[in-house]
């Protein structure tokens, strides 16, 4: 049977297999993420520390995900995957039985998060670098990306929805224990898979030539540099708006658990809608403008979240600023992919989520000390704003961003050669 154009990559028995168990487990994620935040809170009452829990569980990508784009580059990453999945369900369970039993304390939780932040910094980028080798063709790596987004979120949708259900009637345990059951189906999945073997890749440098090596690669190609620059603003300034759902929903909303699990719905429900919208381009050509225009869509979304003082209103708030974000990441995710070398692709993609989600901790603990001198929605208000200001300045650089785009584009068929012209006369518009 021929899959739509916007499924395409599911022709791919490896891809279609380990997105059935990465999509029964993220729905688990996302609901300890939020039970998590939900805990901290009901413990602590205190915006500061459920800062200070998002910067444990962050930190740590920030120092150790370049380094395990050296490893992913290295190492056979359908078993450093394997071991990671393995670590992350001990983490779950470990709060399951603390909640359980009544034991858990403040320092368990940041305890264990920072734990969590340490396995995810070698995970993520694994995770990331691994997607090429599931499919078949090239040409369908976007789609993979825009379709592995949208289990992203449509994961996202679903767990915080289920999870503020839960905590209303039983209580945070249910969530941990939850989580820590659905590391199963993907660990499955991963040993089913029809993979070559890994190719033996010596080592003939140290790890720090290697990172070095990696920076230089990144940081020396305006296009990735920039890029990487976007997300870490984004990511610093706009992100930490997670951190502080459960004041929203309380203090500004006079809500509770239920409130916020669909103030968090509402953003991944426009999340899902922007990377559905992205599976159906057919490649990354045109991509950089999206980049843009969705990053200020984003910042301009948490604007209005923080001016909202209707649940409504913030609901559609939310909804633009999860579509915004999405088509944001989930771009630069291809665009990357795209223009990375494939024995640099793990210190790319490390990179990446450095730029993601190493950061946010710094952003997530500023902002709640912020909120806790100025206000949840100041805080917030800056950070979108901040985050319009990351854009423009993304998109006045764009059309000389292109020209350094399109050698590499028409190298890898990305792009037509009628419409580029040849490579001969690409390069000499580059002199």
């Amino acid at each position: 049977m021929k899959l739509p154009a916007t499924l395409r990559a599911f022709g791919a028995r490896n891809f279609r297999i380990y997105m059935m168990g990465q999509g029964v487990s993220l729905v688990g994620t996302w609901m300890q993420q939020l039970a998590t935040s939900w805990l901290v809170f009901r413990l602590t009452g205190s915006s500061l520390l459920l800062g200070a829990s998002v910067f444990c569980g962050q930190i740590p990508m920030l120092f150790l995900s370049p380094f395990a784009g050296v490893l992913a580059d290295r190492w056979d990453r359908r078993r450093v995957i394997l071991i990671t999945q393995a670590l992350l369900m001990a983490q779950a369970a470990a709060l399951a039985v603390l909640s359980y039993t009544g034991a858990v304390r403040i320092w368990h939780v940041l305890a264990l998060n920072v734990f969590f932040g340490v396995v995810n910094s070698l995970d993520m980028p694994v995770r990331q670098a691994i997607v090429p080798e599931l499919v078949d063709r090239r040409e369908d790596l976007t789609n993979a990306i825009a379709l592995n987004a949208t289990i992203v979120n449509v994961t996202r949708l679903v767990g915080p929805a289920v999870a503020g259900l839960l905590i209303a009637a039983v209580g945070e345990t249910a969530c941990f224990a939850l989580n820590a059951g659905s590391f199963v189906p993907v660990i499955i999945s991963l040993l089913l898979l029809r993979l070559p073997p890994a190719a033996a890749n010596p080592i003939e440098k140290p790890m720090l030539s290697g990172f070095r090596e990696g920076i230089a690669y990144a940081f020396g190609f305006e296009p990735i540099g920039t890029l990487l620059a976007l997300l870490a603003v984004v990511s610093l300034t706009g992100m930490p708006y997670t951190v502080l759902m459960p004041v929203f929903a309380t203090d500004i909303l006079g809500g509770n658990a239920r409130t916020m699990g669909f103030l968090t719905a509402a953003s991944g429900l426009g999340a899902l809608s922007g990377a559905i919208y992205l599976a159906t381009r057919g490649s990354v050509r045109g991509l950089l403008w999206r980049i843009a225009a969705c990053s200020a869509l984003f910042g301009v979304g948490l604007i209005g979240f923080s001016l909202s003082r209707h649940f409504w209103l913030s609901e559609l708030a939310l909804f633009a600023a999860g579509f915004g974000v999405m088509v944001m990441m989930a771009a630069s995710n291809s665009v990357l992919q795209t223009l990375a070398a494939d024995d640099k692709r793990g210190r790319v993609m490390s990179l990446y989520v450095t730029s993601l989600m190493g950061v946010a901790p710094i952003g997530g603990l500023v902002s709640g000390a912020l909120a806790a001198r100025w206000g949840a929605p100041v805080t917030v208000a800056l950070g979108g704003a901040a985050s319009v200001v990351g854009a423009l300045i993304f998109a006045s650089r764009i059309p000389a961003l292109r020209v350094k785009i399109r050698p590499v584009y028409l190298e890898r068929g990305v792009a037509p050669a009628p419409e580029l012209g040849t490579a001969a006369e690409i390069a000499g518009r580059l002199k």
